[in-house]
């Protein structure tokens, strides 16, 4: 006699992990695109995250996203031509170039994060705020304790 089991199989649930994580960036960037950033995407965020308050070389943001300084190099380039960053000097050091976020940068960033707090307000409504608390508690459980892992690019990237 055998027993099915009801559980679901085991790799559904980094499928829909997954899957939950591309509805919310979906849903932003179709709300980034209506409120002026059409052509941010999403690996464009974690630059942007990568790149932080104070700026940072090229090769730094190829080490924090676990890219080569060349790919990094190249999302700069486009990132630049669109209007989110920008190169300078290093005001410590004139040999270093420093990658910095615009005015534009700076916006999109605040912007995702009311867009973000919109998204999470609407899975609170759908599932309540009870069950989003106790998924959001219950996901902290089984992550790391730093949620800001920005090698995601290059995690995607490396075969």
């Amino acid at each position: 006699m055998s027993i099915v089991s009801s559980d679901p199989p085991g790799f559904e649930l980094p499928l829909r992990l997954f899957l939950a994580f591309r509805v919310l960036i979906d849903d932003l960037h179709d709300e980034l695109a209506r409120q002026g950033h059409p052509d941010v995407r999403p690996m464009h965020g974690f630059v942007f995250q990568a790149i932080g308050p104070h700026g940072t070389t090229a090769a730094d943001l190829g080490r924090r996203l676990g890219v080569s300084k060349q790919a990094a190099g190249k999302t700069i380039d486009t990132l630049e031509r669109l209007g989110y960053v920008e190169r300078g000097t290093d005001p410590h050091d004139a040999r270093r170039k420093i990658v910095r976020l615009t005015d534009r940068g700076t916006d999109c960033l605040a912007l995702s994060a009311r867009i973000f707090d919109r998204l999470r307000a609407g899975w609170a409504q759908t599932l309540g705020e009870d069950r989003l608390h106790a998924l959001e508690a219950d996901l902290r459980s089984v992550t790391p304790a730093e949620p800001f892992l920005l090698d995601v690019p290059g995690w995607f990237g490396n075969s």
